[in-house]
């Protein structure tokens, strides 16, 4: 795609800066959107709360209300019961009375435990229910009823105290559904009360299931009631009445949400709590309230139902706010491109200075303002570019000049270096080799080595202060020093001698060489060497044996008119290796700023014991690239190996 296709289709600055404010304007809306959003939750969800309080307290008042005008009536006929033990047809009368006074009641009976001796008479179970809008009379002693095994007479017997039964059908009684409020009685014998039977009061359950059906809330809300035992007497789905519990239908989805909630509830708790439906596994919201006599009323409503208007009202809003942030989008661009247009203009002619053209003026912008300023600035710059492009072409051109000078330079340095190896390929009494590696294009290091006569071999390694040319130029004066004043009959310390006082002479600038210079006798293995503030030379013999040699006193070369040299004598044994280098083997650092150092060479130079003088020397340059570990070179490096192998 060419520059000019290109350019078509970049996002303008005017639309990146509406895009910009429109998200900034965005992200603000969105925050306070968010935050309102949550707090009109709350708030919904807090009157609804309060609300279903309200009705899950009214209705359970009303099922109490029920109860409650129930519980008065057998508890006086127990007691008239207890105090006059009247006969079969005054406790007749005494239930139609009580059934008559009570429309909510659906019978009512009264059972004597078994052999209890009665005063005037002996009734058994005489009970009086309704039917078709008439009082009927059973006496459940004659009849195939066996009232000892049921809850009503069981329960009183056992707690001593009167109680609601969980609901039951009432086969052999009023054969329907219901729920019995049981009130014990007592005879007084021989000094102590004696259960003498059961005051029981039923009532028909359909008239407490009417009253929690009534309940509707919202659209898909409902309420159920639960007895003592969790079990539903009441709910929409008619499958779960008197069939279902709370814990059954838990255990039947999974939830045990549902289970902790129906302890809480058969336990007598009240609670608001978020959950799944049980059949629509839809979020909902249940509001559970006590009964007092054990029961427990729940009013559970879908979330969806009562954030439906809340919904709504996002709905709109959202749709408000993005038709308002289209139209803003649109004034903003609209504004912008008019700010905008002289940076356009600034920015085209520029583009064609950007390509070279630096003869095109950047056309005047009259503006007072940033803008102004802009264009100002790169008029300047132009200026200033066209300048500096004009000085970088003589700078360029001087600078390939210097670059084609030091590298003819280094060509010079390293053909004053022995560079062919190995150097007499007829002597089979030694080996040599050497290596040289520059920080820079040109370096301060020296080597050198070559034949007194048939049988000594001189040789010396050298370090100049400083890097680059200077250092060069003075290592190529030392080493061609070094060549011309050695002689056959003068010693390593005479022979610096005489160099030192070359170099000291017109030495301004107060260069010096360090230097280690040595005479070996390829007959005898004896070895004449002298130093001049060098390092030492490490001698390596059988494998795992390397130590450093002693070494003389001795100033450095260049810097004192008579310095005293003194010459040492070592002598070598046949495949002994005297390992020569410069500061810039043990002063390698690594990207840590540590140090290769004495003891890493020393510990090299002993697991190379026996190694031939090129793998030494090229092992030895190994090892400290692999320390540096990519780190820049900082000085010239120079490694010198020399095995005597002595005379055959």
């Amino acid at each position: 795609m060419s520059t000019s296709s290109h350019s078509r289709f970049r996002l303008t600055l005017a639309f990146k800066l509406g895009l910009l404010v429109l998200a900034s304007t965005g992200l603000i809306f969105a925050l306070a959107f968010g935050y309102s959003n949550h707090i009109a939750r709350a708030l919904v969800l807090k009157g609804v709360e309060a609300n279903t309080r309200n009705l899950a307290h009214g209705t359970a008042n009303r099922i109490e209300a029920v109860l409650h005008a129930v519980e008065p009536l057998p508890q006086w006929l127990a007691r008239q019961v207890a105090a006059e033990r009247p006969n079969e047809q005054e406790i007749v009368r005494l239930l139609d009375n009580e059934l008559l006074a009570s429309p909510h009641l659906y019978g009512g009976g009264v059972v004597f435990a078994p052999g209890e001796p009665a005063s005037k008479s002996k009734p058994a179970a005489p009970y009086v229910y309704r039917k078709e809008g008439r009082l009927q009379f059973v006496n459940l002693a004659d009849a195939s009823y066996d009232y000892g095994s049921h809850d009503w007479y069981l329960l009183p017997r056992e707690l001593g105290k009167a109680v609601w039964t969980d609901p039951y059908f009432d086969e052999g009684g009023g054969e329907t559904m219901m729920c019995t409020y049981c009130v014990p009685f007592y005879s007084h014998a021989g000094g102590q009360d004696v259960f003498a039977g059961v005051v029981g009061a039923d009532l028909e359950l359909q008239h407490l299931v009417e009253i929690v059906s009534s309940i509707k809330l919202y659209q898909r809300g409902y309420a159920f009631l639960l007895s003592q035992n969790g079990q539903f007497v009441s709910h929409p789905n008619k499958d779960y009445v008197f069939k279902e519990s709370i814990f059954s239908l838990a255990d039947e989805t999974g939830d045990k949400q549902w289970r902790e909630i129906g302890r809480k509830m058969v336990q007598g708790g009240e609670g608001f709590v978020r959950v799944r439906s049980p059949n629509t596994r839809f979020a909902s919201w249940l509001y559970y309230v006590p009964i007092s006599s054990g029961w427990s009323v729940g009013i559970l409503f879908p979330e969806a139902d009562i954030l439906a208007d809340l919904r709504a009202m996002n709905r709109v809003v959202f749709w408000i706010g993005f038709i308002g942030f289209g139209l803003l989008l649109a004034v903003i661009t609209l504004l912008s491109t008019g700010v905008t247009r002289p940076i356009r203009t600034l920015a085209q002619q520029t583009h064609e200075i950007a390509r070279g053209n630096l003869d095109l003026a950047v056309p005047p912008v009259t503006s007072r303002d940033e803008v102004g300023d802009l264009s100002q600035s790169f008029e300047n710059m132009r200026l200033a570019l066209k300048e500096y492009v004009a000085n970088l072409a003589v700078t360029t051109a001087a600078k390939e000049r210097i670059e084609s000078e030091l590298k003819i330079a280094q060509t010079i340095q390293r053909s004053f270096l022995p560079k062919r190896f190995p150097p007499f390929p007829d002597r089979t009494d030694f080996e040599i080799f050497a290596e040289l590696q520059p920080a820079k294009e040109v370096g301060g290091d020296l080597y050198d080595f070559f034949l007194l006569d048939e049988h000594r071999l001189f040789f010396l390694v050298g370090d100049v202060s400083g890097k680059g040319v200077p250092a060069a130029l003075f290592m190529a004066v030392t080493k061609t020093l070094m060549k011309g004043v050695v002689e056959q009959h003068l010693s390593p310390s005479q022979v610096l001698m005489k160099v030192n006082h070359e170099l000291y002479v017109d030495n301004d600038q107060m260069m010096f060489v360090t230097l280690f210079c040595g005479a070996l006798d390829l007959r005898t293995g004896e070895l004449q060497y002298t130093n001049a503030g060098h390092l030492p030379p490490l001698r390596l013999g059988a494998p795992g044996q390397a130590a450093w040699i002693d070494l003389p006193k001795g100033t450095v070369l260049g810097i004192s008119d008579a310095p005293a040299y003194t010459t040492l004598t070592l002598r070598l044994q046949p495949m002994d290796t005297l390992l020569l280098y410069t500061d810039g083997v043990n002063e390698a650092m690594n990207p840590d700023k540590q140090l290769f150092g004495d003891d890493r060479l020393l510990a090299f130079a002993r697991t190379q014991a026996g190694t031939a003088p090129k793998e030494l020397v090229e092992g030895l340059f190994a090892s400290v690239r692999g320390f540096a570990a990519g780190e820049e070179q900082s000085d010239d490096i120079t490694v010198l190996a020399l095995r005597y192998r002595g005379t055959s």
